[in-house]
C-alpha cells in the first residue's frame, strides 16, 4: 500500500469519525403483583399506588446503528463545566435511545478492570437485595428488574453495535420468559437466547437465569451486565412510602464511593448521607418529583465530573516470591478507574461522605491529575417499572485536554467558581494550587478568552 493511499484512508477515517461525533450532537419479587397492560391504558401507571407497577408493553423506536468497529469509535469528549457562577440543579437533558449505552475503543480494557473488580471485590461490586418488609415499608427486590436489564441490553446491544455483538434466539415454539405476562423480547420476535461480545470473546447463554430464582439469579443478571457494558448500573425501585430504594447494582468502577455504603437506602438518604452540597435545599423535592412521574418513554441523560489524582507509572519488580493483589491491580488498573485510592486513601477503610480524604500525594502533578467525567443515564423499565441509573465514566488526561481550544480556561474558571461546599465536596484544596496553575498558564499561552462552545462538550 503506498504512503498517499494510507493518507488518504487515514484522512476518510478521520472524516467519518467526527461526522459521526457531530451527529451526535445535533440529535437531541415484582413479578409477583404486575399485570400486562394495552398501550391504551397505559395511564394507569400515572394513578398507581406506591409500590405498585403494572407490567407495560413497549414498542421501541428504531436504534441508529454505530457505523464503526469499537476500536475505531473515540471516547466521547465529555467536557461538563462552565463559565460563570455554579448552578445546583439536576442538569437533565432528553437521551436519545440511540445514546443510552455508551461503547468506544476503551472497551476491552474497560472489561479487563470490572473483572477484576467482580473477582476481587464481591458483593462490594455485583449485589441484588431481596424484598424488604418490616412497620416501615414494603419494597420489591431487585432481581426481576436485573433480569428485564439483562434482557433488554441483549436486544439493544446488537442493534446499535452490529458489527460488536452477536445473538441468537429461542427457537419458535419454546415458551418466552416473561415478566408480569409481557414477554422479554421486542417486537414480536423470540426472546434472546445467548448473546456474545466479540470483542472479547465472551458469550451469555441467559437461559442460565430461568434455572436459578431470587438473590441468586438478580446477581448472575448483573454479572452478565457487566460484562456487556461499560457501565456501571444501579436499580431503584418504589416503595410503599412513594420513596425510591437502591436495591440491586453492579458498580464495578465508582472511583470515589462504596456500594456498601448506599445499597438498601432511599434515593434521598443516599444523597443526604453522602454529603452532596445543598441537596435538601435544591435537588430533593424536584428529584422525587421527577422519580414519582417518569414515564417508560422518556429516558434523560446529565453529565457531570470530578477531578482524580492517580499514582504515576512504576515498574513492578519481576521478581517477587508470590503474586501479589495490589501488583496485579495496579497492573491491570493503573489509572485507578475501579477505586481511586490516591484521592480518597485505601477502599475498605473509606469513610462513607468524605471523599478526597487521601493523604497529600508526593507526586501530585499536572501529569497525574485526571478529569474524572461520568456521563449519567435514567430510564424506566417497562415491565417491573424499576428506575435504572448508569453510569458511564471517562478519565482524561489534565495534560491532554489542556491543549484543547478553550478549555484550560474554561476549566480553570469553573473550578473557581465552585461555592465552597462544592470546593470541598469535589477536593479541591487537594489539587487547586497545582491544578489552576498549570490552567493558567495553558490559557495565557493561548491567549483566548470566553467563548462559546457546544455543552456538555
Amino acid at each position: 500500500m503506498g504512503p498517499l493511499l494510507c493518507i488518504f484512508l487515514a484522512a476518510a477515517a478521520i472524516f467519518l469519525t467526527y461526522n459521526f461525533v457531530q451527529s451526535r450532537r445535533n440529535r437531541s419479587s415484582n413479578a409477583a403483583h404486575v399485570s400486562p397492560v394495552t398501550e391504551k391504558d397505559r395511564k394507569v401507571n400515572k394513578n398507581r399506588e406506591p409500590g405498585d407497577w403494572f407490567a407495560e408493553e413497549f414498542v421501541y423506536p428504531d436504534i441508529d446503528p454505530c457505523p464503526f468497529p469499537l476500536k475505531d469509535v473515540r471516547p466521547v469528549p465529555y467536557r461538563a463545566f462552565r463559565y460563570g457562577e455554579y448552578q445546583i440543579t439536576m442538569g437533565i437533558r432528553t437521551m436519545p435511545w440511540s445514546e443510552w449505552i455508551e461503547l468506544d475503543s476503551t472497551y476491552s480494557h474497560w472489561q479487563r478492570v470490572r473483572k477484576f473488580r467482580v473477582r476481587t471485590r464481591g458483593h462490594d461490586a455485583v449485589r441484588v437485595l431481596p424484598a424488604r418488609e418490616d412497620e416501615s415499608v414494603k419494597v420489591q427486590g431487585g432481581a426481576w428488574a436485573a433480569k428485564e436489564l439483562v434482557y433488554e441490553l441483549a436486544e439493544y446491544l446488537p442493534r446499535r453495535y452490529p458489527s460488536s455483538f452477536r445473538i441468537t434466539r429461542l427457537p419458535s415454539g419454546v415458551p418466552a420468559p416473561s415478566i408480569g405476562g409481557v414477554s422479554l423480547a421486542w417486537g414480536q420476535q423470540q426472546p434472546v437466547q445467548t448473546i456474545e461480545a466479540l470483542e472479547t470473546g465472551e458469550k451469555f447463554d441467559l437461559r442460565v437465569l430461568e434455572g436459578l430464582d431470587g438473590v441468586e439469579m438478580g446477581e448472575e443478571a448483573m454479572r452478565i451486565i457487566t460484562g456487556l457494558i461499560q457501565e456501571d448500573v444501579a436499580l431503584m425501585i418504589e416503595g410503599t412510602d412513594g420513596k425510591y430504594y437502591f436495591q440491586a447494582g453492579a458498580i464495578c468502577i465508582p472511583g470515589f464511593w462504596r456500594m456498601r455504603d448506599k445499597i438498601g437506602m432511599a434515593l434521598d438518604d443516599i444523597h443526604i448521607s453522602g454529603n452532596v452540597p445543598r441537596f435538601k435545599e435544591k435537588l430533593q423535592t424536584s428529584m422525587e418529583k421527577f422519580f414519582k412521574r417518569m414515564p417508560v418513554d422518556k429516558p434523560v441523560i446529565r453529565n457531570n465530573y470530578f477531578m482524580q489524582i492517580c499514582k504515576p507509572s512504576a515498574h513492578v519488580a519481576d521478581n517477587d516470591d508470590e503474586p501479589r493483589l495490589d501488583v496485579e491491580e495496579e497492573s491491570i488498573d493503573p489509572e485507578e478507574l475501579g477505586w481511586s485510592k490516591s484521592t480518597n486513601g485505601p477502599e475498605d477503610s473509606f469513610l462513607h461522605g468524605h471523599g478526597h480524604s487521601a493523604p497529600p500525594a508526593p507526586y501530585l502533578a499536572p501529569s497525574t491529575i485526571r478529569l474524572r467525567s461520568e456521563r449519567q443515564t435514567l430510564r424506566r423499565l417497562p415491565r417491573t417499572g424499576a428506575i435504572v441509573f448508569g453510569i458511564r465514566t471517562y478519565l482524561f488526561k489534565i495534560e491532554d485536554i489542556a491543549r484543547e481550544r478553550g478549555v484550560a480556561d474554561r476549566l480553570a474558571s469553573a473550578i473557581r467558581s465552585w461555592p465552597d461546599d462544592v470546593g470541598v465536596y469535589k477536593g479541591r484544596k487537594m489539587y487547586s494550587e497545582v491544578l489552576l496553575k498549570y490552567l493558567d498558564e495553558w490559557a495565557a499561552r493561548e491567549g483566548v478568552g470566553e467563548e462559546k462552545h457546544g455543552y456538555p462538550y
